[in-house]
């Protein structure tokens, strides 16, 4: 293998697992550990906290393997949807992909086991449901987009369940997470009918049309919206308050947009649109 293959590879496995994801789980938690569990006065003994470390490490490990595991049951659909971001058997062998999955997970329940009972049963959790998604819900609608937007909250119910301090104010950024990652996940299934309904998906674009499914997230987003304000309501934090109050703004011209959508150069703007305003909730940790 040359040297230019080699780093090619490299890349393939870095596109593989997702790395820019990654980092957002990996900001997700030290911004969490730092600004919502505190206090933060101390946050450079929670950057050099070995225990903080594996917490995030296992997180990562097993959210890399569900990457892989996902792609390793849908390059067939891949191929029609993205065939340009197709990785598994073009530059990692099939058997390859599989062993690294394995490994990763590996990696992920042991990290919890040295943690504890709470956090090694969480991650079984996650690694199950990781498999049976890709392998068998993906395809059910709604089913596979509940799964995902679940997952996505877990690197903070993870935290909040070790830690258990501030635990509701760390549930309520878990289910802001839930929420962008839902509305997102059901997003991705509109940008992907066409490879989905050739290879036999019920996602919900397939089964009730677009018109349907838009309906289903205005309603989604108006009760999330209702949620999220009436829990920062609840902890009595203004600054909560005023975070998702201000966010009233964006999320009405992101259905103004949605209503428009009707391309799938349309919902992959929305879909990364959907990564901003998750990435804009983490960083708005700092003010709470």
């Amino acid at each position: 293998m040359t040297t230019s293959q080699g780093l090619e590879n490299i890349n393939a496995f870095f596109r593989l697992i997702r790395s820019r994801n990654i980092l957002i789980v990996l900001l997700n938690q030290y911004m969490a550990r730092i600004f919502l569990i505190g206090p933060k006065e101390n946050w450079l003994s929670y950057l050099l906290d070995y225990k903080q470390f594996m917490l995030v490490f296992g997180t990562i490990s097993i959210a890399s393997a569900g990457y892989i595991i996902n792609d390793y049951f849908d390059v067939k659909i891949d191929l029609i949807n993205k065939p340009r971001e197709v990785i598994i058997g073009k530059y990692i062998k099939r058997r390859w992909a599989m062993f690294i999955h394995q490994i990763l997970n590996f990696t992920g329940l042991f990290i919890g086991f040295l943690l504890g009972l709470k956090v090694f049963l969480i991650n079984i959790l996650a690694i199950s449901t990781l498999w049976f998604y890709s392998e068998r819900f993906k395809k059910k609608a709604f089913i596979g987009n509940f799964l995902v937007a679940f997952l996505t909250a877990f690197s903070l119910i993870i935290l909040s369940v070790y830690y258990q301090k501030n635990t509701l104010l760390v549930n309520v950024y878990a289910l802001f997470a839930f929420s962008i990652s839902l509305i997102r996940e059901i997003i991705k299934d509109m940008e992907d009918i066409r490879g989905d309904a050739r290879y036999g998906c019920r996602t919900l674009p397939i089964i009730w049309g677009f018109r349907r499914t838009k309906i289903l997230l205005y309603i989604f987003i108006v009760l999330f919206v209702i949620i999220l304000i009436s829990m920062a309501y609840i902890l009595d934090n203004q600054y909560l308050i005023s975070i998702f109050c201000f966010g009233l703004i964006p999320f009405t011209w992101f259905v103004y947009k949605l209503y428009w959508a009707d391309k799938r150069r349309d919902f992959t703007f929305l879909s990364r649109v959907c990564k901003l305003i998750m990435l804009i909730g983490i960083l708005s940790m700092i003010f709470v």
